[in-house]
C-alpha cells in the first residue's frame, strides 16, 4: 500500500480505503502477508458439472431426486387453478401471494413453531435463499455454511460476491463449537437445513437446537435462514431456530413432496427481511404465477400427498441400504430423507468403480469444502431387490475395512 501510494502521489490512507472498498464489493480477496489478489469470476455451475455422466444401462443413484411414483398427479389441480384464473384474471397490481396458500402455509409454520410473521413466495428454495443473502449482505460478507452441503448452495454464495465459511455436522445437525467459530470469526449469516440434509440426511435435534439457539443469541446480529425442504417427506418432527435472532428467514419448498418443477417455496421472517425481498421482487419477476399458487393451495388442501406414507417409504429404503452397508462393515449415514451418505478413503476410485459396476452414484467433491471424502447414494427410486446387489458392489469399490467407521463431521 506504501508503495502504491508512492507511485500515485496519494496518501497511504486514501489507498487503503480503495483496497477497503474493493474488498467490500468482492472484487478482490486478502490472504495476510500473503497479499490481496483480483478474484476470479465465480464459476456458478463448478460444483453442477461434477455430475456423473451415466452410460447407458448403469444404475442412475446420482441425481438426488424425488421417486416419480410418490409425486402427486398435477393435471387436476392446475386445471381448477387455470378455470379460476379465466374468471378471476390476474393483472398488474394483484396481491403477489395466493391468500388460501398463505393461510395454509402459515398454519403448518405456527404449527410446527416458527415464529408469526409474513409469508412470501418464491420460485423454489435456492431463489428464496438469494433473495435473503442479498437483502442484507454486500459482496465480501462471510457465510457459514454446511460442510458437507448442497452443492447448488455452495456455488450461490461466492456467485453473489460472498465467502463461505464451512461449518462441520452430524447426524444432529451443525456443530455448535464450529457456528461459534464462524460467527466469532466474523460470519454475518448462517444457513442451516433443518430435515432432510443433503448430502448426509441430518436433522435437527431438540438438543442440538438448544445448543445452537444459545450461540446465536451471543450473536444476535445473525443473518439466520433456515432450509426446511424436507417437508412433508420426513418423519422427524421440526425444531426450528428462527427468532434467535433480529434477522432471519425460514424457507419451506414444495420440490421434494409435490414435484420440482413447480418451482415454488413459501418463505416466511421478519418483518425488514420480507419486506426487503418482496420489495426487490416486485423490480424482478414481480410474483410467482399465481395459477402455480392456487395449484399448490389446491393439492395442500385436498391432500394429494401422504406426508408419513411418504416418509415411511424413503425411511424403509434408506434404513435397508445402511444395514446393508453395516453387514458389510461400511458406516454409512442417513437420519433422513432421501440420500445416504458414505464416507470413503478414495472418492474419485469408489466413484469410478462403481460405475463400471453399473452403478451410478454422485461424488462428495459436489458436496464438500474442508469435509472428508464421501460418496452420496440416492435411495428414492431404489428397489428391495437392488439393495444387496448394490451394497456388494460399495463393498467391493473399497475394498476390505481398515479401521474404525469415520463420522462426516
Amino acid at each position: 500500500m506504501r508503495e502504491l501510494a508512492e507511485r500515485l502521489g496519494v496518501n497511504a490512507n486514501t489507498v487503503a480505503a480503495a483496497y477497503r472498498t474493493l474488498r467490500d464489493r468482492g472484487v478482490i480477496e486478502t490472504a495476510g502477508r500473503r497479499g490481496s489478489r483480483v478474484r476470479s469470476k465465480p464459476a456458478t455451475t463448478a460444483r453442477d458439472l461434477m455430475r456423473v455422466e451415466v452410460p447407458p444401462g448403469v444404475r442412475d443413484l446420482s441425481e438426488g431426486g424425488p421417486d416419480p411414483e410418490l409425486l402427486p398427479a398435477l393435471a387436476g389441480a392446475f386445471a381448477a387453478a387455470a378455470g379460476r384464473g379465466d374468471r378471476e384474471p390476474v393483472l398488474y397490481g394483484h396481491a403477489p401471494v395466493e391468500p388460501e396458500l398463505a393461510r395454509t402455509a402459515r398454519a403448518w409454520l405456527d404449527a410446527d413453531g416458527v415464529p408469526g410473521g409474513p409469508v412470501a413466495v418464491a420460485s423454489g428454495a435456492l431463489d428464496a435463499i438469494e433473495r435473503v443473502l442479498a437483502a442484507h449482505l454486500r459482496p465480501g460478507d462471510a457465510v457459514a455454511v454446511e460442510d458437507p452441503g448442497w452443492g447448488s448452495l455452495l456455488d450461490l454464495v461466492p456467485a453473489l460476491g460472498l465467502r463461505t465459511v464451512p461449518v462441520g455436522l452430524d447426524g444432529e445437525g451443525p456443530l455448535p463449537d464450529d457456528v461459534r467459530g464462524a460467527l466469532a470469526g466474523g460470519a454475518r449469516a448462517l444457513i442451516v437445513t433443518d430435515r432432510a440434509q443433503n448430502p448426509t440426511g441430518a436433522a435437527l435435534s431438540a438438543a442440538r437446537a438448544r445448543a445452537l439457539r444459545s450461540v446465536l443469541t451471543a450473536h444476535p446480529e445473525t443473518l439466520l435462514i433456515e432450509d426446511d425442504h424436507g417437508h412433508h417427506i420426513v418423519d422427524v418432527p421440526l425444531h426450528p431456530l428462527a427468532g434467535a435472532t433480529r434477522s432471519w428467514a425460514f424457507v419451506r419448498s414444495a420440490a421434494k413432496a409435490y414435484g420440482p418443477d413447480l418451482r415454488l417455496a413459501v418463505l416466511t421472517g421478519d418483518a425488514v427481511t420480507l419486506d426487503r425481498v418482496r420489495g426487490r421482487q416486485r423490480l424482478g419477476p414481480g410474483w410467482v404465477s399465481l395459477i402455480v399458487q392456487r395449484a399448490v393451495a389446491r393439492l395442500w388442501s385436498e391432500g394429494a400427498v401422504d406426508p408419513a406414507a411418504v416418509a415411511a417409504r424413503y425411511g424403509r429404503r434408506r434404513d435397508a441400504l445402511i444395514g446393508a452397508l453395516a453387514r458389510r462393515g461400511i458406516a454409512a449415514y442417513g437420519p433422513s430423507g432421501m440420500n445416504v451418505w458414505v464416507p470413503v478413503p478414495d472418492e474419485t476410485g469408489a466413484v469410478a468403480r462403481l460405475l463400471h459396476a453399473g452403478w451410478a452414484v454422485a461424488p462428495g467433491a459436489r458436496f464438500r469444502m474442508n469435509a472428508p471424502p464421501g460418496i452420496r447414494v440416492t435411495v428414492s427410486t431404489l428397489t428391495g431387490d437392488e439393495v444387496e446387489p448394490l451394497a456388494d458392489a460399495v463393498a467391493a469399490a473399497l475394498g476390505p475395512p481398515g479401521g474404525p467407521a469415520r463420522t462426516y463431521a
